[in-house]
């Protein structure tokens, strides 16, 4: 048997996929993946499917989100860099360690200040996005591709549609930039 450096090449590996797909009825099987079930139902979806890539058989290890929750995320890393230059101890509940200590106070200011700057970037549209495809050739498992794709949500469908056209290299990107409001929302 060959060793492949890379799981995602391995005959074997991709012919399991490919049982795997034909047992679901769909083109590509859905991966647990615990990061994402915090991510709201439908914005963000990990998958993986059989393809070709320069004419060799891989396994696409595949992120495809919504292009709002793209949006939100920019807009929230920008803000949190904003409030870390005026409370530079600020880190955000996602990535704090266990021993993290912030006084009630200074959480609220900060947190505050979070709200304000969100609001800022968004009323001032300073985030814009567009569909997009990136691929990572150094992927540890076949070939990773990072799918931004503007609709409301990611279904069967339309991860369905996006493997037809990829597959058959006729993927048309929406390269409009966009930019969103978390007031959106709450209409």
């Amino acid at each position: 048997m060959a060793n492949y450096k890379n799981d995602g090449f391995d005959p074997e590996e991709i012919s399991a996929l490919k049982e795997e797909c034909l047992q679901e009825g769909k083109s590509f099987i859905y991966v647990e993946d615990d990061d994402l079930d915090v991510l709201e139902e439908g914005e963000c979806r990990h998958i993986q499917f059989p393809g070709k890539y320069q004419g060799q058989e891989v396994i696409f290890d595949t992120l495809v989100y919504t292009l709002r929750l793209h949006h939100s995320s920019l807009v929230y890393e920008m803000a949190v860099e904003e409030v870390q230059k005026t409370f530079p101890t600020y880190v955000p509940p996602e990535e704090r360690k266990s021993n993290y200590k912030i006084t009630p106070e200074l959480e609220e200011e900060a947190e505050t200040a979070l709200t304000e700057i969100i609001e800022e970037i968004e009323e001032t549209e300073t985030v814009k996005v567009q569909e997009h495809v990136e691929v990572d050739m150094d992927s540890d498992y076949g070939i990773a591709l990072d799918v931004c794709l503007n609709v409301d949500e990611i279904t069967d469908e339309v991860i369905e549609g996006f493997i037809t056209h990829f597959q058959a290299n006729t993927l048309s990107l929406d390269t409009t930039l966009y930019s969103f409001s978390s007031a959106e929302d709450e209409e």
